[in-house]
């Protein structure tokens, strides 16, 4: 006769979802960290862009000072026509204002480039640190995947050694319900007993059975003084007839 049990096993420890949160931990920092990158690229595309513009505008006010030396050489050679008087009060003339448009110019010219020149050294600088930060956010994901890998690994041995537990777990369980309906029945197969008809609990089943092993040791403790005491009286029994002649020895004797 069989006998369920409401036996279970002890819970799985916390370590595999400890593990699993920070499986996701680490996989958010490395999101978290290719967005980062992505970033920074952004941000070095915008400033060489910037860079690029500076320098293409340098190369126009170099363009403009090549234009103003070609319109200079077309002045000299429209002078070369002129008489000599002419020529030398044109000149004068061209020459003044020529200086004061140039002077503006290079003056000018001079301000942006100087601070162009420190807009690129401010850009060449951030350049610089964006991809050394690139180089230190790359090398983070490096080791953030090894953690991954690793935490990773350590989650499969669990989750292989949690298999083996319950696997495990399963086997002791089919063995104490062996155990336990052995002990039902040898418990209520005893003389005077009688066969529960309902599912007996863990507790129920112990009860009956300390029961009946106190109640058979009381028996042998019965059975023990019953035989000491039969044990007593068949050997005050063999005694007596010698005990007697003793006496009557004594009594003959003058």
């Amino acid at each position: 006769m069989e006998y369920g049990g409401g036996f279970q096993g002890p819970p799985l420890p916390e370590t595999m979802e400890e593990l699993w949160q920070e499986l996701r931990k680490v996989k958010d920092d490395h999101n978290m960290a290719i967005g980062a990158i992505s970033s920074l690229q952004r941000q070095m595309e915008i400033q060489e862009s910037e860079l690029r513009k500076i320098r293409s505008e340098k190369e126009l006010l170099q363009k403009q000072l090549r234009e103003r030396e070609v319109q200079l050489q077309a002045v000299s050679a429209k002078f070369c026509s002129m008489t000599e008087e002419q020529r030398q009060e044109e000149i004068v003339v061209m020459m003044e204002e020529e200086n004061r448009n140039l002077h503006q110019v290079v003056t000018e010219q001079e301000s942006q480039l100087a601070e162009q020149g420190k807009l690129i050294s401010e850009l060449q600088g951030i350049i610089n640190q964006l991809r050394a930060e690139v180089v230190n956010t790359r090398l983070q994901l490096l080791e953030q995947k090894q953690v991954q890998k690793e935490i990773q690994s350590q989650a499969d041995t669990l989750q292989h050694k949690a298999l083996q537990t319950s696997v495990a777990l399963e086997q002791i369980t089919c063995k104490f319900e062996r155990y336990r309906n052995k002990i039902i029945q040898a418990t209520f197969s005893a003389e005077g007993s009688q066969e529960p008809v309902r599912e007996l609990s863990d507790d129920e089943v112990l009860e009956a059975m300390q029961k009946i092993i106190n109640e058979r040791a009381e028996f042998q403790h019965m059975l023990k003084s019953k035989g000491s005491k039969m044990s007593l009286h068949s050997s005050e029994s063999r005694t007596s007839p010698a005990a007697a002649r003793r006496r009557t020895s004594r009594m003959e004797k003058p």
